[in-house]
């Protein structure tokens, strides 16, 4: 079994930067995408981007540009470089592998 845990959240102003992270455990060596999402508040989640694991990476269309998706393999961890913030980024960021799902971590960006 795979468990995942995010960090990184937080309040930042507009135009700012944060780094998310997920850290995988358990049974990793399963482990062929983890994906980013992301849910505001009365909105519907949404799909953020996607590290395979060869490497390959795909974000949502709107986002390519600010955000980048990496990963440290040795550490089993998955980042998520997010740049010129916006509030419309606000909402909870959550990385998933099939239909597992850490517990997400909150993402404020004040105007």
């Amino acid at each position: 079994q795979v468990q995942l845990v995010e960090s990184g959240g937080g309040l930042v102003q507009a135009g700012g930067s944060l780094r998310l992270s997920c850290q995988a455990s358990g049974s990793t060596s399963e482990i062929n995408a983890i994906y980013w999402y992301r849910q505001a508040p009365g909105k519907q989640r949404e799909w953020v981007a996607t590290i395979t694991a060869g490497g390959g990476v795909n974000y949502e269309k709107s986002l390519k540009g600010r955000f980048t998706i990496s990963r440290d393999s040795a550490k089993w961890t998955v980042y998520l470089q997010m740049n010129s913030l916006k509030p419309e980024d606000t909402g909870v960021y959550v990385c998933n592998y099939k239909t597992i799902w850490g517990q997400g971590t909150q993402v404020t960006v004040s105007s």
